[in-house]
């Protein structure tokens, strides 16, 4: 009977959360990512085909890891300003307390590997707000729901390199959001 192949394939997948934060996203090699799960390369490729795939669904476990956290302080809060200002905080304060953010954030935009999927998270994080912005008067929603993402994005980054929150520019990002969204009323 075949072992199932979800143990070994986590364990490959936390190791390089662990690389990740370690060395980023340029220092993600196959050989680094087995020391670290104290597994055989052979096993690597039994889970997934090249470094590529591996890093695609490294990072696609780092943002679903975010959606499921966000989605759960969102919770049953009304669409609106309350609902964007959970989101946003929940998104952030994750941000600074999960292994690997900075090379998924930071190193994932030049990484050629990932532009689509980062495109891809970015459209998912902006079609989950676009709904609150148009219920508070916004015109374009959906472009100000992609501009409030690359935002909220950029506090993250300054965030982690700044080693904790940056309670000036979370602020200004939520003033931003309740003085537009009143201007369209």
């Amino acid at each position: 009977m075949p072992r199932p192949a979800e143990p070994g394939r986590n364990a490959l997948l936390n190791a390089g959360e662990q690389v990740a934060q370690d060395r980023g996203l340029r220092g993600l090699s196959i050989n680094a990512v087995v020391e670290v799960a104290g597994m055989a390369k052979g096993s690597f490729y039994h889970h997934f085909p090249d470094r590529r795939s591996y890093v695609i669904a490294l990072h696609r476990r780092y943002h679903d890891a975010l959606a499921e956290l966000i989605t759960a302080r969102i919770g049953d809060i009304a669409p609106g300003v309350e609902r964007i200002r959970a989101g946003i905080t929940a998104y952030l304060d994750a941000c600074l307390e999960t292994r690997g953010t900075k090379a998924f954030l930071a190193q994932s935009r030049t990484d050629t590997d990932l532009l689509d999927e980062v495109s891809a998270r970015n459209r998912d994080f902006a079609g989950v707000v676009e709904g609150d912005l148009a219920g508070l008067g916004w015109p374009d929603p959906g472009a100000v729901a992609q501009l409030m993402v690359a935002m909220v994005a950029e506090i993250a980054l300054v965030e982690l390199y700044d080693n904790g929150p940056r309670a000036d520019l979370r602020a200004a990002v939520m003033d931003l959001i309740d003085r537009e969204g009143e201007r369209g009323r």
